[in-house]
């Protein structure tokens, strides 16, 4: 399984989201979305319908009548009701769960290197868990050593 580490250092994460979630949807995989609290799951559902106004990233919230029918679900568990085998873990907080999906992005800011540094190490010692670190230059986004 594969994780991305992406360092938010100048962007929300807001910005990231609706960018990994149009390029998995692009090669066909379903995402799961998780944010700590309900407050967050607005915000990200808002950004996934704005973020370019020539179109809309299709998304719902756990809990909907029609949660599994959604490319993209939104929730604050890290269980995808939808099926999906790609995972946003949003919030800066690593869940051993995302282990079970076929690759998960771990978003996280300068607040949470600890957190996130823990995770790596973690993820690093396992045979199974390719991690890699995504950073901003400018305005791209970059693999960093």
């Amino acid at each position: 399984m594969r994780v991305d580490f992406y360092h938010l250092t100048r962007d929300p994460a807001e910005k990231l989201v609706p960018m990994l979630a149009g390029k998995s949807l692009e090669v066909g995989k379903r995402v799961l979305l998780v944010a700590q609290d309900e407050s967050r799951c607005a915000a990200l559902g808002k950004a996934l319908w704005s973020d370019d106004p020539a179109s809309f990233l299709a998304h719902d919230f756990a809990g909907s009548e029609r949660q599994t029918d959604q490319p993209i679900l939104i929730s604050d568990q890290c269980d995808a009701a939808n099926s999906a085998p790609y995972v946003i873990l949003s919030d800066g907080r690593w869940r051993d769960e995302a282990l079970a999906f076929e690759r998960a992005f771990f978003l996280f800011t300068a607040d949470q290197i600890d957190q996130a540094r823990t995770a790596w190490r973690a993820l690093s010692a396992r045979e199974d868990v390719t991690p890699r670190y995504w950073k901003q230059d400018g305005g791209r986004w970059v693999e960093g050593p």
